[in-house]
């Protein structure tokens, strides 16, 4: 199964911004969830947002105006677009697919 590769984390200072990308060339990536998932240290993972094929969104309340996950099928690619980035967004973000989780991009919001 192909894997899913994540990129575009780093250090960024509060208030800062990032974009992450998931390259998902699985052949059912038009009609698959797709989610973001992060885990901060010593902690769960948890999904922080996800989009359907048709590209209906979700968030957990804490990203909520904050983050944007959006999807291009043709390319099969999924990004998640964080604004306003606090220090408890720090961790490492996944992306997920029908097949399973990538390897992860490290996300730390620290001044």
């Amino acid at each position: 199964q192909a894997q899913l590769v994540e990129s575009g984390g780093g250090l960024v200072q509060p208030g800062g911004s990032l974009r992450l990308s998931c390259a998902a060339p699985i052949s059912i990536f038009s009609k698959s969830v797709m989610g973001w998932y992060r885990q901060a240290p010593g902690q769960q993972r948890e999904l922080v947002a996800s989009i359907t094929s048709d590209g209906n969104t979700s968030y957990v309340e804490s990203v909520k105006g904050r983050f944007t996950i959006s999807r291009d099928n043709a390319r099969k690619m999924v990004w998640l677009q964080m604004i306003n980035l606090k220090s408890e967004d720090t961790g490492v973000y996944y992306c997920v697919g029908p097949y399973g989780w990538g390897q992860g991009t490290q996300v730390t919001v620290s001044s």
